[in-house]
């Protein structure tokens, strides 16, 4: 009778509230013997949601055996045996909590808050300084979509754009090209220089770069195109480099967190002078919450001797702007704005970058102190070995030494300058380089399109002509080789590491010029 009783009890302890339906009708063992470890079915012996298991769950999981893969059992006493061999007596302690499973309490759960947001402080520049962290933030929505006069909607470009937009330059002295470009374009207008040089901010002593040439300048219109994205009237006229419409805004934010444009335009066609201010600051529209571009404009007119505002809405509009631009810019007030029109004439563009981004260690990314009459970068294209056998090689100096030097770069990035035309920087001018002069068995060809497979002719105006040649210091084993591909007069390919081997077509004013480095005797 005793052992009947046990059985009974052992019996109680292996069947389960709720069976699963035996997948093979074919064997004979029933379903609720044996625990499947890989599955997440509902009636599993774990529980997804809890860190412990429950006593019970510990009794189940002990007292069930694994599913036999061969072999036939029949028989109530056959089972009653085998369910009985299976039980024990667990160790003390054993079905004690493990530590550090304890799920923690309501009370303590209550403590662990987030920090409330930092307010917004207009005056406060916040975030990171190195332009490739510069995107991550997640400023909240500051408002609401508006829908525009008529029930049209506008598509609002976010901040964030503007420094996504910049990351195209991924080499930072590329974007000194496209400010370069602007001004070379200006020859036309009657420009004969652009000076690059380094100023320092009144307000808090850092250092800003400066861009200027005394080209045509931009009235109020011109400015508000060349402040928006993707607009651009050089698509249209021949001999001009910029294109798209977005050379400015993606070079000026890589160069710096913010942007304030003068510009002096002479007039003419019956209208009157005019001077504009423009500032595009990233710091601002970041600390400000900005979901929108924001751009203020101040906009004058001379009437006889005198500078007039140009009131575009109203008078407290106006207001905002200077204000808002007082305070984001490097200037303390209206009229010191005003006096940076003084360094110019009739005419053109001054062009102030501040904010400058700088690198890991916190110093900033342009080199300004190493050579008072240049501007080099620091980090991984400066490498000092090949600016010593730079100097021991002249011939190869601009390809040893563009990586890291603004002077070295822009004196091979264009074919040919107008001879009226000077690039200056930091008060020297930089002397145009042609790197066929480097060259010694210099070589000329032209290569034109043929027809296709359908037996089409191509475009006979479409050609690529290609100089070739050794470096001059191959001899010495100077391993410069490569391509550099022109298109526009404009140097768009540096090539001086490895070899590449192309076939290009572009138009009839794209040159590229091969220079093969090797052992010559």
């Amino acid at each position: 009778m005793a052992r009947s009783e046990n059985e009974i009890q052992v019996k109680q302890e292996i069947i389960e509230p709720s069976r699963k339906p035996n997948p093979n009708p074919n064997d004979s063992l029933p379903p609720d013997c044996f625990i499947n470890l890989s599955s997440s079915d509902s009636d599993s012996d774990f529980d997804s949601d809890s860190d412990a298991l429950s006593d019970n769950d510990i009794d189940g999981i002990v007292n069930k055996r694994p599913r036999e893969s061969s072999g036939d059992v029949s028989g109530n006493n056959k089972k009653k045996k085998r369910a009985k061999d299976l039980s024990f007596v667990l160790p003390v302690g054993f079905l004690d909590p493990l530590p550090g499973k304890e799920r923690a309490s309501k009370d303590s759960e209550a403590a662990l808050e987030l920090p409330a947001p930092p307010e917004r402080n207009a005056g406060v520049v916040s975030g990171c300084k190195q332009f490739w962290k510069a995107g991550d933030f997640n400023d909240a929505p500051s408002g609401d979509w508006q829908s525009a006069t008529g029930g049209m909607d506008h598509v609002r470009v976010h901040p964030k754009f503007l420094h996504s937009n910049a990351t195209s330059h991924k080499w930072v002295l590329g974007a000194f090209a496209e400010l370069l470009d602007n001004s070379l374009d200006e020859v036309c207008n009657g420009a004969t220089y652009v000076n690059i040089d380094m100023v320092k901010s009144k307000k808090d002593g850092s250092k800003m770069l400066l861009i200027e040439d005394n080209g045509g300048g931009m009235d109020p219109d011109k400015i508000r195109q060349c402040m928006s994205l993707g607009y651009s009237v050089k698509s249209k006229m021949v001999d001009t480099i910029g294109q798209y419409g977005n050379g400015f805004k993606t070079s000026t934010m890589r160069l710096g967190a913010d942007v304030i444009v003068f510009s002096r335009c002479f007039g003419g066609g019956g209208k009157r002078p005019t001077q504009s201010i423009g500032l595009l600051s990233y710091t601002f529209l970041r600390s400000t919450g900005k979901e929108d571009i924001v751009v203020p404009m101040l906009d004058y007119e001379r009437r006889g001797q005198e500078w007039h505002k140009i009131i575009r809405s109203s008078a407290g509009d106006w207001n905002i702007n200077v204000e808002t631009i007082v305070q984001w810019s490097p200037f303390s007030s209206e009229a010191d704005l005003l006096r940076q029109f003084n360094q110019m004439k009739d005419q053109g563009t001054r062009i102030i970058v501040y904010n400058l981004w700088e690198d890991d260690q916190g110093l900033l990314e342009l080199d300004f102190d190493t050579d008072p009459h240049d501007i080099q970068i620091r980090g991984v294209n400066r490498d000092e070995k090949n600016i010593q056998m730079a100097q021991l090689y002249p011939n190869s100096r601009r390809f040893l030494t563009y990586r890291h030097s603004l002077r070295s770069y822009v004196s091979i990035l264009y074919l040919r300058i107008p001879p009226c035309f000077r690039i200056i920087l930091r008060g020297k001018d930089i002397e145009h380089h042609n790197i066929v002069n480097d060259m010694m068995m210099s070589q000329e060809i032209t290569y034109r399109p043929q027809p296709g497979t359908d037996g089409v002719p191509k475009d006979a105006s479409m050609i690529a002509t290609v100089t070739i040649g050794f470096v001059k210091d191959a001899k010495a084993h100077i391993d410069v080789q490569g391509f550099n591909v022109y298109h526009k007069n404009r140097l768009i390919k540096v090539c001086f590491c490895f070899l590449i081997v192309l076939t290009i077509y572009e138009m009839s004013n794209s040159h590229h010029t091969l220079i093969k480095g090797g052992v010559f005797n």
